[in-house]
């Protein structure tokens, strides 16, 4: 099956700021990871987020991590963003579940 890219306007503006060689290595992770297979979770590439409501997904491409969710035929971008800001993304955007928080395992 192969799945329908959707960048948030946020997203787009994120990937536009990274310099040419980050923008050229997360486009090829998407089109290799997120075309076909979404949520085939991976020791490190790809990880199913708890503790949050959205997004479902993280895409690790070097330090950069692409958060995403999956709905049906479509995967849709929220952000693409560096490590060091992740976390505090995650916090802001993730709306954390009562029973446990981003990073908790």
């Amino acid at each position: 099956m192969t799945y329908t890219i959707v960048l948030a306007p946020g997203a787009v503006r994120e990937l536009r700021d990274l310099s040419a060689f980050e923008r050229a290595q997360v486009r090829d992770a998407i089109e290799r990871h997120l075309r076909h297979t979404p949520t085939r979770v991976s020791r490190s590439r790809i990880k199913r987020l708890r503790g949050v409501r959205r997004p479902h997904c993280r895409l690790r491409v070097g330090d950069i991590r692409v958060f995403y969710d999956v709905s049906g035929d479509q995967v849709q971008i929220l952000a693409v963003i560096s490590k060091s800001q992740a976390q505090k993304w995650l916090e802001q955007e993730g709306g954390g579940d009562e029973e446990s928080r981003p990073g908790q395992d």
